[in-house]
């Protein structure tokens, strides 16, 4: 991987803020669905709700420069369509110039930090919709967790109905990512990916907002594959599978590749978006991991 030269994006940011902007307004843009009809997106928003745990190290996406040059490697890989990420790190990517011709998604809602008590009432804190707009971005991506016996996952539904709402009325696409989720005895949050409950969160996201006709539902394979062909008869909107945190381990990684193999030659899947899979592979060959998720397509 290309190093990433941090002092002269600090430099740029200090003297220049203005470059951002600029960057964003004569990036070359492309359609959402290239040639090819599918999607192809990494997902490196994890950081911006304090999640930068991958695998057994607690502090692995800490480390900005090393972050921004594992995106770097993953967007010059051939397929590799776009990123999906908070502010911070997609304006790093516009000053590095590494979106060019990309699909850029911009994170919506980070207020539910990983592990805090009002993580379920996840407030919109990072891209508003006239931000997309505004940069030329691509699409927008918001996670909604419901726990029945949370109230503020009410709040979160409320804002998300509104942010399909203002996505739709900008004709931006928006990419929901929504789990019935449960705490622990000892007040761990987990999502729960059985085959009744993933339907049951497709079937509340796709009724969110005065129209569906922008969004997209970023969905988790659910752990018996077998059943994600009745799972994805919920809805009719467009999907992506989402990938995850393997835990380190080289076999979970196989099993994930084979798991994503049989769910997107259903109707509705049109494509994967992966994040610490990807970038952070058990053998640390980013172009290699990145190249077979490429290759499922």
């Amino acid at each position: 991987m290309t190093p990433v030269d941090v002092g002269e994006l600090v430099r740029i940011r200090a003297r220049h803020p203005e470059a951002i902007a600029e960057a964003a307004a004569r990036r070359k843009r492309r359609d959402l669905l290239g040639p090819s009809g599918r999607l192809m997106i990494v997902a490196a928003d994890h950081p911006a709700r304090g999640a930068l745990a991958v695998g057994r190290n607690p502090m692995a996406m800490a480390d900005r420069a090393d972050l921004l040059a594992r995106l770097c490697e993953a967007l010059s890989r051939p397929g590799v369509d776009g990123v999906l990420a908070t502010a911070d790190i997609l304006d790093d990517l516009l000053l590095l110039g590494a979106l060019e011709g990309k699909v850029v998604m911009g994170s919506m809602n980070r207020g539910g930090l990983a592990g805090a008590a009002f993580e379920l009432d996840d407030r919109f804190t990072g891209h508003r919709p006239e931000d997309i707009q505004r940069l030329g971005f691509d699409a927008g991506k918001l996670l909604l967790r419901v726990d029945y016996d949370d109230p503020g996952s009410l709040t979160t539904l409320e804002a998300t109905a509104r942010a399909v709402d203002e996505m739709a009325a900008r004709r931006l696409p928006v990419f929901v990512e929504p789990f019935l989720c449960r705490r622990t005895a000892a007040g761990v949050l987990r999502n729960d990916l059985g085959a009744d409950a993933v339907t049951r969160s497709i079937a509340i996201a796709s009724g969110l907002g005065g129209t569906s006709a922008y969004t997209w539902l970023k969905v988790p394979v659910t752990e018996n594959p077998d059943d994600m062909a009745r799972v994805m008869e919920t809805s009719t909107l467009p999907a992506v599978l989402l990938g995850g945190d393997l835990a380190g381990n080289p076999d979970d990684t196989d099993t994930a590749y084979e798991k994503w193999r049989g769910a997107l030659r259903l109707p509705t899947v049109q494509g994967l978006v992966a994040g610490r899979t990807l970038l952070y592979p058990p053998d640390g060959d980013v172009a290699g991991a990145v190249d077979t998720a490429v290759g499922l397509l």
